[in-house]
């Protein structure tokens, strides 16, 4: 990193976002669907409950975006929006229906999803010109994941997993408090792209991407909805489910910290390709050797290919190709198709494939994954 950039980067204020934003994440995506189930809902049920916090990363990310970017108050919105995200997920206290979860989740999530790409976008604009020290920084969420989910596992084998909600409203006031920390880093310094935004959006190479990233976010459905469930009908124990949560992530962390040497070494659609062949043996390994150890070790080891690695690089092309005035909404962009798009089609379908066989819903997201790493080879790998 640049003397410039080291000098004016606020590190620990930025990291602490992080921290706590995917603290948050590593309660409510690996143990929202143990606490529906606490609730008696059903598969389909839980399955549509968790596309429902997909659901609104389709649309949320790019409203606010735009506002974002007529206004230049990006930080202003990630403010607003994670106060408001807090204040929304209360209402999970007043009722436990169906309709009433779903209207608060919705709402949750529409202020929710909006602030991530927006600070994203900061993040990069107070990087310069050394974005590929991203992942030093993003490593930090990594971190608070891997302390929130193994330490509600444990937490979670002896207490009830109704505490969860007290838990990830503690979660978001820290995203909250930590967000009025940071400063915001205008975009202005940086050369406005002549193109419009759908000259952008329009190149093979970028629809590539896109849809690449909308099969790989669909394959995570199963994951991210029933991983937790899928396990203890295997007789695994929470404490150690959690800890093979937080085995992923702690190997996406190793891969942050060496993020940088591989960005110089490698090109970045080749690093693309290689994260989707390895996620598809990963959705393989747990789909049809669940009840062996080693094999479910190995298969966490590979989520520093399918989110890690995937991420990281998938954040540089779209810094690439969303120059300037487009940084934030290329950022929604990329998210709303991907973690929202994507998301909320992968949930879905593994709620409503679930009772009939689990298996089939994890081989499913290995297809995905390899139909994935064709597109990337076939229109992202010249670029």
């Amino acid at each position: 990193m640049s003397d410039t950039v080291s000098r004016t980067l606020p590190y620990w204020q930025i990291s602490s976002f992080y921290a706590f934003y995917f603290a948050s994440l590593g309660a409510l995506i690996p143990y929202l669907g143990l606490y529906l189930q606490h609730l008696h809902f059903s598969a389909q049920d839980i399955g549509e409950m968790m596309a429902t916090l997909m659901a609104t990363r389709i649309i949320a990310p790019n409203l606010w975006s735009w506002l974002a970017d007529h206004t230049g108050k990006g930080m202003l919105i990630v403010r607003v929006t994670s106060l408001l995200a807090l204040l929304s997920f209360a209402g999970i206290f007043f009722s436990s229906t169906y309709w009433w979860l779903v209207a608060v989740l919705s709402l949750f999530s529409f202020f929710w999803n909006a602030a991530l790409p927006q600070f994203e976008a900061n993040t990069l604009q107070h990087l310069g010109d050394a974005p590929h020290r991203y992942s030093r920084i993003r490593l930090w969420g990594s971190v608070g994941f891997i302390g929130s989910v193994w330490g509600l596992g444990i937490l979670f084998e002896y207490h009830s997993v109704g505490w969860l909600p007290v838990i990830v409203i503690s979660l978001f006031i820290g995203i909250w408090l930590s967000s009025l920390l940071v400063p915001a880093r205008s975009s202005e310094h940086q050369t406005a792209s002549h193109s419009s935004l759908w000259k952008v959006f329009k190149q093979p190479a970028v629809i590539a991407l896109l849809l690449s990233g909308f099969l790989m976010q669909a394959s995570h459905g199963p994951y991210y909805t029933f991983y937790t469930i899928y396990l203890e009908s295997y007789d695994y124990e929470r404490g150690f489910i959690g800890a093979l949560w937080a085995l992923g992530v702690l190997a996406e962390v190793g891969i942050f910290i060496i993020m940088h040497h591989l960005l110089q070494r490698y090109r970045l659609p080749r690093l693309l390709l290689v994260s989707l062949l390895l996620a598809a043996l990963r959705w393989f390994m747990i789909g049809a050797l669940a009840d062996t150890l080693v094999a479910l070790v190995l298969a966490q080891s590979l989520h520093a290919a399918s989110f890690a690695l995937y991420h990281a690089v998938s954040i540089q092309l779209i810094h690439r190709f969303f120059v300037g005035k487009y940084q934030g909404r290329g950022q929604a962009l990329y998210g709303s198709l991907s973690f929202g798009a994507g998301g909320m089609v992968g949930s879905l379908a593994s709620g409503y494939v679930w009772d009939f066989n689990p298996h089939y819903t994890y081989l499913g997201s290995a297809v995905l994954c390899l139909l994935g790493a064709w597109i990337s080879l076939r229109w992202v790998q010249d670029n």
